[in-house]
Order: structure tokens, then sequence, then C-alpha cells
């Protein structure tokens, strides 16, 4: 549902638009963890940060591209350009500094880096609980 073209544009535009909504405190949130967990696994995080700030915005969907970025800027890579959806080639806006080429590694370091993210996600909103749950 939800998916820009001709056949479903009109069909799925309400439930787009509800998961935008629904996402975007998550999206941030976790966006801002990114570099966080960029830290703790030694990769880049004040580039992380930059980049978020910097590129966010470009992704046609008002979530995705803000974690994207803020990853793109951790790894030193580059994403965006010529993608294919359905076999038909896509142009998007860059995202990140191509820094360097990206290779297989780069894979289990962004792995690595959603795993501490949702680690420090989870510590984060159960810690909050604890407090808002104080006798």
């Amino acid at each position: 549902f939800g998916y820009k073209n001709e056949r479903y544009r009109e069909f799925g535009w309400a439930s787009a638009k509800m998961d935008d909504l629904a996402n975007c405190i998550p999206a941030r949130l976790t966006a801002l963890l990114i570099p966080a967990a960029a830290a703790i696994l030694w990769l880049k995080p004040l580039n992380a940060f930059r980049i978020l700030f910097r590129d966010g915005r470009k992704h046609p969907s008002p979530n995705s591209g803000l974690a994207e970025a803020a990853v793109a800027g951790a790894l030193g890579v580059q994403f965006g350009g010529l993608n294919y959806y359905f076999g038909q080639p896509s142009r998007r806006p860059t995202i990140g500094d191509a820094l360097r080429e990206m290779n297989k590694n780069d894979i289990i370091k962004a792995i690595s880096l959603m795993f501490v993210t949702l680690t420090l996600s989870a510590i984060l909103f159960l810690g909050f609980r604890v407090i808002l749950l104080r006798p």
C-alpha cells in the first residue's frame, strides 16, 4: 500500500500517510540514537550527526531518510543515486558522502549499528519506564 505508482496512487494514500504519522517520533528518536551507537562501535558518530542534519530530509519518505542519513554518515558511505524498484530505474538524491567505496563489511557494520541502536533504545525506554513507575 502507498506505492507511488499510477496503479496504487489512490489506493494506498491514506495508509501511507498514517504510516508516516505513526513513525514520525520513533524515526527521529532512532536517528538520534544511531550516532551514539556509532560511537560505541568506533565508527564515525560526528559524521553521522552531520549527515543526518544535512541529508536526512532528501529522501522521499519523511521518516526513512533520517536513519539512512545517520547510517551513511556513521559508515562514511553514500546511499541513493540510481536504484531499481520493481525493475524500473529510479534516480534518488544522494545521502552521505562517498568517502570510500562500499564493501561487504559495511553490511556487517550496518547490522551491528542496528543492534546497538536497538539495545540503546531498549535501555533508554526501560529506564524511562522504571522512573515513571517509581512509587
